[in-house]
């Protein structure tokens, strides 16, 4: 990972552990102890693990994703997608910084006119959001989705970071039910996926 992905990925990762903090998902005391892990899991240079998030929801068990999710369609106005199945349009993967989707767990899928398509996992963290609206010229559509959606995603792209899996994902939630998604390679995004119940 470059330093200026390593610097992102820092930066990512704090700000999104403020925001949970601020929008009272996790407690600061809980938050402190996700740091710590995840410095330890950045110095042993192991990108894919790499996620506040991560540790905060499958080591340490804190909150779930679907607390998160449900959060960002009551508050935030955002619609959910599932990226199973999906396979992005050439246009979407031609130049993509996998390292920089990694270090913010944020994947462009689709692009249409001039909007651009962004499924993440990260997005309550303003350092996310800030450095895609600046690689791209258009407005972007915001989708919230899982770790575990981005891994896969980013799996089917060939990531050089996709050697490992982020974390255990026996009993992991998905971001919600599974939504018909054309399986063609045609330029379609995937439907948004209904809120999680709560």
């Amino acid at each position: 990972m470059s330093p200026e992905n390593r610097s992102l990925l820092m930066r990512a990762n704090r700000l999104l552990g403020a925001g949970l903090v601020e929008h009272n998902l996790v407690k600061i005391e809980d938050l402190e102890k996700a740091n710590e892990r995840l410095l330890e899991i950045i110095a042993s240079n192991q990108p894919r693990q790499a996620t506040v998030l991560g540790v905060l929801a499958y080591e340490l068990k804190v909150i779930r994703e679907e607390d998160i999710l449900q959060h960002l369609v009551e508050t935030e106005g955002l619609g959910l997608v599932d990226l199973r199945g999906y396979e992005p349009p050439d246009d979407t993967k031609k130049g993509l910084d996998t390292d920089a989707c990694w270090a913010t767990w944020s994947v462009p899928f689709d692009q249409e006119e001039d909007f651009t398509f962004m499924a993440s996992a990260y997005y309550l963290s303003p350092a996310v959001r800030t450095y895609w609206e600046k690689r791209f010229e258009g407005p972007i559509l915001w989708f919230g989705t899982t770790l575990e959606g981005i891994a896969e995603h980013l799996d089917r792209l060939g990531s050089p970071s996709s050697s490992k899996a982020p974390f255990p994902t026996a009993g992991a939630p998905a971001a919600a039910p599974a939504a018909p998604i054309s399986q063609s390679t045609q330029s379609t995004p995937p439907m948004p996926v209904a809120a999680p119940s709560a």
